[in-house]
This record gives C-alpha cells, structure tokens and sequence, in this order.
C-alpha cells in the first residue's frame, strides 16, 4: 500500500472519529481512538516514536515525538486546538524531513467538519 492509498484510509477513520466522538476531546484521546481504529484496519501503528535529530555525525534525542506512525509510512501528528498555526504544519515537516518519509497529515479534530481539520504535508511526495 503505498501512501496516498494509507492517507485514504487514516482520513476516513478520522471521519469516522469525528463524527462519532465529535470535537473537544483531548489530543491524548483522538490519538489512542485513531491508533485503534488504524490496527482494526489493518495497519501497524507506532505511538510517540522518538524522532531524533542527526547533526553532522552526532545523533541527538532532544525530545520530539511524533504522535502516530501509520505503517512506517505516514506520519500523523494529532491536534485539537482552535486553529492550526504555522508553526504545526513546521512541525509535522520537520518531523517527515528527520524521519525520511514522504507523507504527513496533521489533523485537528476540533473543529465543526474534520474536513477542514486536515492537512497533507509531504517530503518529495
């Protein structure tokens, strides 16, 4: 499955979250119902990996986590705040650049429709 076909499949199960649940939730929450719902679908899930940074020849873990990995192949990270911010979409692009992946969705599930939740970052995608 390579990771538009996976992105399909996180983003209705995003769908799927959001209207059951609806918004207002802790992120903690959103991130262990979509880690659920992602393995009930069939794909590996990976919650807080470590992303480490690499500088010249020295490998530093100064604490960013990203929030889910969805068959090592997207990266996920979870909001549920007002609005999104630049500085969320810097982050989730940091995080695919250090991780060397291709995709990431930064999905905020607060908000009225989950469609206006989310956004596609990628890494050349």
């Amino acid at each position: 499955m390579n990771e538009n076909e996976l992105s399909r499949i996180i983003v209705d199960s995003a769908f799927k979250i959001h209207t059951t649940l609806g918004p207002g939730l802790l992120e903690s929450v959103y991130e262990a119902v979509l880690a659920h719902e992602l393995k009930m679908r069939g794909c590996t899930v990976v919650r807080q990996r470590a992303v480490p940074v690499i500088y010249e020849t020295v490998q530093l873990d100064v604490g960013f986590r990203a929030d889910l990995i969805a068959c090592n192949k997207v990266v996920i990270e979870i909001k549920s705040v007002e609005a999104i911010s630049p500085v969320h979409l810097k982050q989730l692009r940091t995080y695919i650049r250090l991780m060397d992946k291709k995709l990431g969705l930064l999905i905020n599930f607060n908000v009225d429709l989950i469609k206006d939740g989310i956004r596609r970052v990628v890494n050349n995608l």
